[in-house]
């Protein structure tokens, strides 16, 4: 089983969108990030994200890629000051492969969660656009891979 964490891409400022929607740049790197996913074999049956305007259309992008069964919807406790106990707990429960589009502080914390036990143990670097596909083995979490937009060949723009 697998999961992909994934940081909502660039997002516009508060000023120009309330609701921070994606940037063009924004757009351009999550595509090529959905587009490298899909060619790795990345396979999910839902794509689940916060309900932010930024982390919908991040998980729409990547949704056109990976082509989910059950599509992609948001959930409950997958804001950025989230507590990450329960949805580590959920997904260490299931045995679907689900991607989560989320924010910071809280991936960095559920990844830490999963792998090392402890939401403030291990450290997790993630810029915008950047999946996380952590895999559990016997009863274990590991990093598979990561994967940023630079490292698809987008050049970061300001």
């Amino acid at each position: 089983m697998d999961v992909y964490l994934v940081r909502h891409s660039r997002a516009k400022p508060p000023g120009e969108d309330p609701e921070r929607g994606l940037t063009e740049a924004g757009v351009r790197e999550a595509e090529a990030v959905a587009r490298w996913t899909q060619r790795v074999g990345a396979r999910v049956e839902q794509i689940l994200h916060s309900g932010k305007k930024r982390t919908e259309e991040t998980a729409g992008i990547f949704a056109r890629h990976l082509q989910p069964p059950r599509g992609t919807a948001p959930a409950r406790g997958l804001g950025p000051d989230d507590d990450v106990v329960s949805t580590a707990d959920w997904i260490e429960a299931g045995e679907e492969s689900v991607m989560i589009v989320g924010h910071l502080p809280f991936l960095p914390r559920l990844a830490s969660r999963l792998v090392a036990g402890d939401p403030g143990r291990a450290g997790f670097a993630f810029m915008e656009a950047t999946v996380v596909c952590l895999h559990r083995s016997q009863g274990r979490w590991f990093v598979r891979w990561m994967v940023t937009p630079e490292e698809v060949g987008v050049e970061e723009q300001p």
